[in-house]
């Protein structure tokens, strides 16, 4: 059975390669700014996602026999009753609820920071395109990846676990093609990943400094501080990386979830707003005082 060889003839090795390439390419672009960040999300994103659907349709239609016993096989172990209810049901479903958030980060608060760069005339617009792109990201690219292996045979074991079963499983549909392509898609999702992260902090630090970006200087420094971080990060043993990563991703989604609760009237308001303005046949335009709130204290929004 064919198995990733990347890592074993020399693991700290490869991640050190692996890290300086992403730290590299992530330092080129966000030293750019953020016009540059938007142009190369906007040429990879696009691209990286319809090769992998591409891809994935390309898998299914060789393996179109074994998909009626793949949707058999999932719909088993979903409704698989003395599983839901063992002692492990709960632990895998915190599990599942960690990846999702890894996936699509819905709920986290990270994704209104790009969100909010949208010029749009109505905030309910951009609300609706982010919905969708949770859909994209998890129903569709999730869920090619699971078709893919699920096809391929290769049934996943301890030793075969995340990358390795997924490379394992397309080089048994693609051949030498399959690990090659994982590989790089993994790293253009890494890349866009973490230059998208990176704008999150400059708006974060403007925040913090009375609404005003910090000098050139300061940022300079703190991007340089970050490509640094993404090298560090790659040679982290797996499971310390997940668990800081845990620990962070829930500190986020506690804050972020108190500031749901807050804004939900403001938020539903909106949203009623623009459904009203749409059954009227109008192009939604959103005014603050429409839904009661007081312009003078907006710094959006006013007109």
């Amino acid at each position: 059975m064919y198995r990733c060889t990347c890592y074993q003839a020399n693991p700290k090795l490869a991640a050190m390669a692996i890290g300086a390439v992403l730290a590299i390419l992530v330092g080129i672009c966000v030293m750019g700014g953020g016009k540059r960040i938007e142009k190369t999300a906007g040429l990879v994103v696009p691209f990286m996602g319809v090769a992998y659907v591409v891809v994935t349709l390309v898998v299914l239609v060789m393996h179109a026999g074994r998909i009626p016993a793949v949707f058999g096989r999932i719909f088993t172990d979903a409704f698989n009753f003395r599983a839901i209810f063992g002692g492990i049901a709960g632990s895998c479903l915190v599990y599942g609820i960690k990846r999702g958030l890894y996936s699509n980060e819905a709920g986290v608060g990270s994704a209104p920071n790009a969100a909010a760069a949208a010029v749009v005339s109505h905030p309910a617009k951009q609300g609706l395109v982010q919905m969708l792109s949770v859909y994209i990201d998890t129903i569709i690219l999730c869920n090619a990846t699971a078709l893919m292996c699920l096809v391929s045979g290769i049934e996943p074991t301890k030793e075969l676990a995340g990358a390795q079963w997924v490379q394992t499983s397309l080089h048994a549909v693609l051949g030498t093609f399959g690990p090659v392509f994982i590989t790089v898609a993994m790293l253009l999702f890494s890349f866009t990943t973490l230059i998208g992260n990176l704008y999150y902090c400059d708006n974060a630090l403007a925040y913090l400094n009375n609404k005003t970006m910090p000098s050139q200087g300061f940022l300079r420094g703190f991007r340089l501080y970050g490509v640094i971080i993404i090298f560090v990060g790659a040679l982290l043993p797996m499971a310390a990386a997940w668990d800081v990563a845990d620990i962070m991703m829930g500190g986020m989604c506690f804050l972020n979830l108190i500031a749901c609760v807050l804004l939900s009237r403001v938020a539903i308001g909106t949203y009623h707003d623009y459904v009203a303005q749409r059954k009227a046949g109008k192009d939604p335009v959103f005014r603050a005082k429409d839904i009661g709130l007081n312009p003078d204290e907006l710094d959006y929004w006013k007109d």
